[in-house]
């Protein structure tokens, strides 16, 4: 049986690319002026552990990037679950 931490990598590589995903889709939906995904949404993506693929994305398609909320929220986020992780591994 293969360790815990092997399936924690595959979560936080799936869990980002589908963050990505999901706010590449909202910015296009922005722009088409259709349907959006709720920003409650897209924050409780970057809780589950997908900030550091919202983050990128959020750079790379200019989206939210106004927004104080997922500017400074996403980041903090990322650090706080990063100093969560390390603590609970050591």
């Amino acid at each position: 049986m293969k360790d815990i931490g092997f399936y924690a990598c595959w979560y936080f590589v799936i869990i980002n690319l589908l963050s990505a995903v999901v706010c590449i889709s909202d910015k296009r939906r922005a722009v088409k002026n259709k349907w959006r995904i709720s920003e409650n949404s897209l924050m409780l993506l970057t809780v589950l552990g997908g900030g550091i693929g919202m983050y990128i994305a959020m750079l790379a398609v200019r989206h939210k990037t106004r927004r104080k909320k997922f500017m400074i929220g996403v980041p903090a986020i990322v650090i706080i679950e990063a100093v969560m992780l390390i603590y609970a591994f050591y």
